[in-house]
């Protein structure tokens, strides 16, 4: 078991990602067996500019029995822009969804938050140990939902995707965050291997989430604006969406 730490860039972020950073590490440490996950020393902390501001990104990465890498990234680009992203990708031995969420901030104001259980089969179904408990969740309305964009057909019929307006949203979502999260620790802790038939279909699954995840745009266009295009896809492909 490994002690996870708090990293000093979320006490100078957003309060939101500062909260729920260490709430997902906090769920981690409770129902997974974490061992370290080596990323290359280059890439833990990495520090750049983009368009005169100084871009911070910390990486946080553990492996369990039951996932291959779990990645907690926040980034920072001067006073400006706060960035929590958080996603779980399972071994292709175990029926898990793809856990994630991600929360933008500028000027003090959340613009961006959005967290899913993103299924990884050929139906994109989750399975009723997960839908269940998830129906069961309370309800908020949120005053500012968000459209999807076009190529999010990966996630679930339970993703959200929301501007909190308020500090009473800003609860919402990060009660339901953690919901999420310790339900799919808790599935994750029970969970058995599968036939290699279930794996195959997995692998093809996980890698679609991947590329589709690899379109997003925003992400790449800040990267390649502070590192450089080759930086950036290495990156997109091999620290945040590895396949």
């Amino acid at each position: 078991m490994t002690e996870t730490s708090t990293q000093s860039l979320r006490s100078r972020q957003h309060h939101l990602i500062d909260r729920l950073a260490n709430a997902i590490e906090t769920v981690w440490a409770q129902y997974l067996d974490l061992s370290p996950y080596h990323l290359p020393s280059e890439l833990g902390y990495v520090e750049g500019k983009l368009e005169g501001e100084k871009l911070v990104i910390e990486n946080k990465c553990y492996q369990t029995p039951q996932f291959r890498k779990l990645h907690l990234e926040l980034a920072q680009v001067g006073k400006n822009l706060d960035i929590l992203h958080c996603v779980m990708f399972p071994h292709p031995e175990y029926a898990l969804p793809m856990f994630g969420t991600d929360i933008v901030a500028g000027r003090g104001q959340i613009s961006a938050a959005i967290a899913d259980l993103s299924p990884l089969n050929s139906q994109r179904i989750l399975s009723d140990n997960y839908r269940l408990p998830l129906l069961l969740l309370p309800q908020h309305n949120f005053s500012q939902p968000r459209e999807l964009p076009d190529w999010a057909d990966i996630f679930s019929e339970f993703c959200f995707f929301v501007r909190p307006a308020n500090p009473e949203e800003e609860q919402w979502f990060l009660d339901r965050v953690i919901a999420m999260l310790t339900i799919h620790c808790q599935q994750a802790a029970m969970a058995t291997p599968v036939s290699n038939t279930e794996r195959a279909e997995i692998v093809t699954a996980q890698n679609y989430y991947c590329t589709k995840q690899q379109q997003n745009d925003k992400t790449r266009r800040v990267l390649e604006k502070a590192f450089g295009t080759e930086w950036a896809e290495n990156y997109m492909t091999t620290v945040l969406f590895d396949s």
